[in-house]
């Protein structure tokens, strides 16, 4: 039996594909190994949001050839599909296949077989307008199950080399979206997690269908689902449609991940972000009516080329503003080819650093008032994974509805299901918490 391994960087997209490949590769009767074993063929999913993703791209590939300079070295994603070119000159490169086409890569690697020539599957991304369906039935790590509903962005922001990597947006047809949720519900997940590359703007290129009827869809139609989580949805998605639809959800989990990049609007209209933060503002306040409680987590770019220090502060004091209950900080990084790596007054690393670890800051101790809001209160975690704290074996780790991570005394039976745990001290990054009970058992689950 022929084997495989596989090395995913980047996003939760680019994990997802991963798993739909290897369903390929298992159809063909290939054996998964771990990517620091020998195989027969090595696939790499690479990440090109930043230089960086690329040099560890390159660097994985050249892990993978020093491993078994024998093997078949493919490599596919973000960076595969901008730069073919300068993948295939890297010695041992034998296949490259982009964000598109996923399905041809077995035949490939037979043709690459069979004239131990080098293959570049790499087409235009701009010209494709089909979303490209790769089934999932399940996942390696079983707890977390992801569905991707659209690829690709129409928004071409400064600091952004993604629409070029993954092409404009393209919704996947809501029938196959239901049949998939309805699979892996039936392989015993409890919660979805909607993805994409710009995933509430799903229905955007549709007649008559949009990101809300989806929702409903999903909602009315998927028989045994518990929770459904938005991966991302950006300001201008937040319709009055789609906040009534989160109103009368029994479902739809009280988190969104809002981007918001910056608070300050010069640095918005220089992101070519299609907000203001006054826009951003009331649509959040919006939401929280619609959902009391709701956690918001953001993405937030510090030291984007000309950021001053009055920027910076108004982009601080809009955080504190909104009330988070998390953050993901990032430094602004210039990535080749975009817009904003031409923009002069860029800021060095030294204040960059500087405004992350502030930023950081003010993100723990939101997120500490946020959790605290809960103690003493009991909430749904689905645990996923035991402790890999050496002092606490018997903890399990997971989430709540609202995106608390919470650890808990707990036994292996409890995995992936939907677990009542009380809340005794809340922090970050962790609350701890004490098991109340299971609330769904169900025999016919696989996830154990």
């Amino acid at each position: 039996m022929p084997t495989v391994a596989f090395h995913t960087l980047g996003c939760k997209v680019n994990h997802y594909e991963t798993e739909g490949i290897w369903n390929m590769f298992k159809a063909q009767d290939y054996e998964r190994v771990d990517f620091d074993r020998q195989a027969d063929v090595y696939v790499i999913n690479t990440c090109t949001v930043t230089n960086t993703g690329d040099k560890k791209s390159r660097q994985t590939i050249r892990r993978a050839v020093r491993k078994n300079p024998e093997a078949v070295i493919c490599v596919t994603g973000c960076y595969a599909q901008t730069s073919p070119g300068e993948i295939m000159e890297i010695p041992g490169v034998d296949v490259v296949v982009g964000t598109q086409n996923r399905k041809k890569m077995i035949g490939y690697i037979e043709e690459h077989l069979e004239t131990r020539e080098p293959v570049n599957g790499v087409t235009n991304i701009m010209k494709n307008r089909v979303f490209e369906e790769m089934d999932v039935p399940e996942f390696t790590d079983r707890t977390r199950a992801s569905l991707k509903i659209q690829e690709g962005c129409n928004n071409f922001c400064t600091f952004c080399i993604i629409p070029w990597s993954r092409g404009l947006l393209r919704s996947r047809d809501p029938k196959d979206v239901v049949i998939q949720a309805q699979r892996l519900v039936d392989a015993g997940y409890k919660e979805i997690v909607l993805t994409g590359i710009h995933t509430a703007g799903y229905g955007e290129d549709m007649q008559d269908y949009n990101f809300a009827k989806l929702l409903q869809t999903l909602e009315t139609n998927v028989t045994g689902l518990k929770r459904i989580r938005i991966s991302s949805i950006e300001a201008s998605q937040i319709t009055d449609e789609v906040i009534e639809v989160l109103d009368k959800s029994e479902k739809i989990v009280r988190h969104l991940h809002v981007p918001l990049q910056s608070g300050s609007d010069t640095v918005l209209d220089r992101m070519r972000r299609k907000y203001s933060s006054d826009f951003y503002y009331e649509k959040v306040e919006k939401i929280k009516k619609a959902l009391p409680g709701l956690a918001i987590t953001s993405d937030v770019i510090v030291g984007f080329p000309g950021e001053t220090e009055e920027e910076f502060m108004e982009t601080y004091n809009f955080i504190k503003k909104v009330g988070y209950s998390e953050l993901h900080v990032f430094p602004y990084s210039q990535r080749t080819g975009t817009p904003a790596a031409k923009m002069k007054n860029q800021v060095v690393d030294e204040i960059k650093n500087d405004r992350v670890h502030q930023l950081i800051e003010l993100s723990n101790q939101l997120a500490k008032e946020y959790a605290s809001n809960y103690e003493d209160e009991v909430v749904e975690v689905i645990p996923e994974e035991r402790s890999k704290d050496d002092d606490n074996p018997n903890m399990l780790i997971g989430y709540s509805d609202n995106y608390l991570k919470v650890r808990f005394a707990g036994t292996d039976e409890m995995i992936g299901k939907i677990v009542r745990v009380k809340l005794a001290k809340a922090g970050y990054p962790y609350n701890d918490g004490t098991f109340v009970r299971i609330m769904d058992v169900d025999a016919t689950s696989k996830i154990v």
